[in-house]
């Protein structure tokens, strides 16, 4: 499947997005070894972090489709992606 550049940025958003919902359990709820998680949030942050991980795999995988199809640099697509995603740079994967 061909993706465009903009189609990159949108994914890379959506993975940045549940990165920063997973942060936010984790923030809120604090380290489960400090302090003993529901299983109701134990469930809801393990799905909240698959989601995460879902994403970040498939909008890098996108990225290494798109870079090979146009024969480009793959690390300069990324980053060209991360600063138009509005994100910071390194890996997005979990």
């Amino acid at each position: 499947m061909a993706h465009t550049f903009e189609e990159l940025v949108e994914k890379q958003r959506a993975a940045q997005a549940a990165r920063a919902r997973v942060q936010e359990m984790r923030d809120s709820l604090g380290a489960p070894a400090h302090e003993p998680w529901t299983e109701f949030q134990t469930d809801t942050y393990e799905t909240a972090w698959r989601a995460w991980r879902d994403l970040a795999r498939d909008a890098q995988a996108a990225l290494n489709e798109y870079a090979k199809d146009e024969d480009l640099d793959r690390a300069e697509v990324e980053a060209d992606v991360q600063r138009a995603a509005g994100g910071t740079s390194g890996p997005t994967a979990p």
